[in-house]
């Protein structure tokens, strides 16, 4: 069993930055990969990015590439999301998941936290 739980979400303006925490719960989540994704109101969960259990891989959607980065600590049993240059379109509430392999679909991942809310402001 993994809990999973987001932080450092918050209101930013276009351009800044923000990083987002993933902190696991559960002595097997190094071999878990993570995905982050993220939701608007009245819409889907879509892919953002994702890493592979032992960091190795990582895959970004093209919306976000070149401004995101996933990384992850399994010392600290965390996975990260550094956000540069936001955009407006970046609002939403971003999730993290656990599954035993790194996908972008999201039918792939069995744990999930509960969300951190990024609003962007223009």
């Amino acid at each position: 069993q993994v809990q999973l739980v987001e932080s450092g979400g918050g209101l930013v303006q276009a351009g800044a930055s923000l990083r987002l925490s993933c902190a696991a719960s559960g002595r097997t989540f190094m071999r878990y990969a993570v995905g982050w994704f993220r939701r608007t109101p009245g819409k889907e969960r879509d892919f953002v990015a994702a890493i592979s259990w032992s960091g190795g891989s990582t895959y970004y959607a093209d919306s976000v590439k070149g401004r995101f980065t996933i990384s992850r600590t399994n010392a600290k049993d965390t996975v990260y999301l550094q956000m540069n240059s936001l955009k407006p379109e970046d609002t939403a509430r971003y999730y993290c998941a656990a599954g035993p392999t790194v996908l972008t679909a999201q039918t792939g991942y069995n744990y999930w936290g509960q969300g951190t809310q990024v609003t962007v402001s223009s």
